[in-house]
């Protein structure tokens, strides 16, 4: 038991920090979303001149956003999900059938952050986007940017997600020997949730 907490503990750690800063990082994302997207409206439509970068930024940051809280919604259990039957089921049962469909889980994401590492890694990922520009600093001056930045955010999504799977795996582990009582909480309560 000691050697589980001990585990849990870095893991635990770095999702409350990690997930609170990826949290802040996807709400500055949609906000930015949600500007490019009203930008090409009174562009397109007020204007009548369509602006050729907004739909491309808009996309890659609900790219962004969803690689970053996804994280967090599925530490948290926000996921859609069918859970009566574990409702049903005592809190040592429940546990061990949790175990086994996040083991399962774990091999899925352990095979996706493959498929993430091709593709950030890629041809295509050398590719340049077709209206968005950074700055390069080497050369001091505007390029297009690189597809890869668009490819990151599925690979840390899915990273994030593997290291939430661990800690849920911990947890499922310590709760099956029975010592659920002496976990901390992951789910904010109800107040805090409606607050946001």
């Amino acid at each position: 038991m000691a050697l589980l907490k001990a585990l849990l503990w870095p893991v635990q750690l770095w999702n409350d920090v990690v997930l609170e800063l990826g949290r802040w990082i996807a709400v500055v994302c949609i906000a930015l979303m949600v500007v490019c997207i009203l930008l090409q409206v009174f562009f397109r439509y007020v204007l009548n001149d369509a602006l050729p970068w907004p739909d491309e930024a808009a996309r890659f940051f609900m790219l962004w956003m969803t690689g970053l809280i996804a994280p967090l919604a599925y530490r948290q259990g926000a996921f859609v999900s069918i859970d009566l039957a574990l409702q049903m089921m005592h809190t040592r049962l429940a546990a061990f059938v949790s175990l086994i469909l996040l083991l399962i889980a774990g091999v899925v994401l352990y095979w996706a952050i493959g498929i993430g590492a091709n593709e950030v890694t890629s041809l295509t990922a050398r590719g340049k986007t077709a209206s968005l520009y950074i700055w390069d600093f080497a050369e001091g001056g505007w390029e297009k940017m690189p597809r890869g930045y668009v490819f990151y955010s599925l690979f840390v999504g899915v990273i994030l997600l593997f290291i939430v799977n661990v800690e849920l795996i911990l947890r499922s582990l310590i709760t099956l020997l029975g010592a659920a009582d002496e976990l901390k909480p992951i789910v904010p309560d109800t107040d805090e949730i409606m607050a946001e």
